[in-house]
């Protein structure tokens, strides 16, 4: 059976996304803010280490960052209700837990 190229650019694209499926990747998109935030299992795993370092806490979102030597962001309400970034390396380890600025100006009505 002969494929048509068609037929087999659309194989190709199919290879493609289960390739990256199975080996983990992060999916990005961006929000609103112009931040990307991470799907997929290396952003589970980004939650799972924040939340592993604040017992209690719900997180509420997760992004690629740079800031400080982070690879990862991720927003954290922390048991006592403060809304926390904390900011992981790429091996998932902690750079960083800081206040959520963008939260504490909610707070004072500047926003």
């Amino acid at each position: 059976m002969k494929l048509t190229r068609t037929v087999k650019v659309g194989i190709a694209g199919v290879v493609t996304v289960a390739a990256l499926v199975a080996g983990g990747a992060a999916y990005a998109l961006g929000d609103d803010d112009g931040d990307v935030v991470a799907t997929g299992p290396d952003g589970d795993r980004a939650r799972a280490a924040a939340l592993a370092l604040l017992p209690g806490g719900i997180a509420n979102s997760v992004e690629r960052d740079n800031e400080a030597g982070a690879t990862w962001e991720v927003e954290v309400t922390r048991a006592d209700g403060k809304t926390v970034d904390v900011r992981l390396d790429a091996a998932y380890q902690v750079v960083v837990i800081e206040g959520d600025t963008e939260n504490e100006k909610d707070e004072k009505g500047e926003n």
